[in-house]
This record gives structure tokens, sequence and C-alpha cells, in this order.
């Protein structure tokens, strides 16, 4: 997927109805998580990311910055993120409790 043109979400757009369920595309544009849910709103938004695991059961639930994460819609209006993290990258992080 070519995420080049596609419209990058403003920090007023971090928010749980707009990120959670965004799919989390790897450097490779393989998919490595899902945005579960959010903590906070804006530009000091943190959203926990599932990596891993099938169908929800046995994700790894993580904490990120939503900043360190390219938040975008594609031509739909569908919410995705592409990050440098690899999946690997993101099961090393410690366990988010929730």
């Amino acid at each position: 997927m070519d995420h080049s043109n596609h419209t990058r979400l403003t920090a007023s757009e971090y928010t749980e109805a707009v990120l959670d369920g965004a799919t989390v595309y790897g450097p490779g544009n393989e998919t490595v998580g899902t945005i579960s849910h959010t903590h906070g709103a804006g530009e000091g938004t943190e959203v926990v990311i599932d990596v891993g695991g099938f169908l929800g059961i046995g994700a790894k639930p993580v904490l990120v910055p939503a900043r360190d994460l390219d938040l975008m819609r594609d031509e739909s209006g569908t919410v995705h993120a592409v990050t440098t993290w690899t999946k690997d990258d993101l099961k090393a992080m410690p366990t988010h409790e929730h």
C-alpha cells in the first residue's frame, strides 16, 4: 500500500473515536498490530497496540505515544498507522496492564 497520498491526522484527531480499531503497519507494510484503545486525547495521546494473537486472543498490549506513529486516512477514509517498529520490536516492549 502506498501511504504517500494518504491524509495525515492532526493531533486534534487523536481521540478514541478516531483511533480505536486502526490497523498498524510496520516498515515492510506488514500488519504489526491494531490500536485497541487510547489514553488521553490530542498531542499527549498514548495508544495501546495489540500485537500478535488471532482475533484478539493471545495478543500482547503495548503502550506507545501516538506521536510516534504516522497516523493517516486512506482514500476511503479508513484510519491506519505506519511505524518503523517491527512486530518483534513491539513484542519486546513491556506489556501494558489495563
